[in-house]
């Protein structure tokens, strides 16, 4: 995997549903992520940027993921069950939209943390 996702030392979190509009939830909570000294890696279906950072379009194979933070309603999310669950994140958290009680249920049978939460929120409050 590319340099720019292993700077810093803060959590590795996939973005899913990331995108480079910057009016978008997923687009804010990269840039946060990075203001909070994070290591984000945005994935969503429309390549371009986020700062320096590739939004990638592609579902690379990535190790020592700490965080999956959702932006895809529970439709979009159903052919990347093996994705995110293969990456064994630490937790995941469903913002809100992409709340999904069959995914929450396989991930909290693998061990993974679940959250239905507000990835922004967490960053604002330090629960992140």
């Amino acid at each position: 995997m590319s340099d720019e996702f292993d700077a810093g030392n803060g959590k590795r979190t996939v973005v899913l549903g990331a995108s480079p509009n910057p009016h978008r939830f997923a687009y804010t909570a990269v840039v946060r992520l990075l203001e909070n000294g994070h290591t984000p890696i945005p994935i969503g279906k429309n390549s371009g940027f986020i700062g320096d950072l590739p939004v990638l379009t592609e579902y690379p194979e990535l190790e020592n993921i700490d965080t999956v933070s959702v932006y895809l309603n529970r439709e979009n999310q159903k052919d990347l069950y093996d994705y995110i669950l293969g990456l064994n994140p630490n937790r995941i958290i469903f913002n809100p939209g992409a709340e999904n009680e069959e995914l929450s249920k396989m991930a909290e049978n693998r061990g993974i943390e679940v959250l239905n939460a507000c990835t922004l929120v967490m960053l604002v409050t330090g629960l992140f």
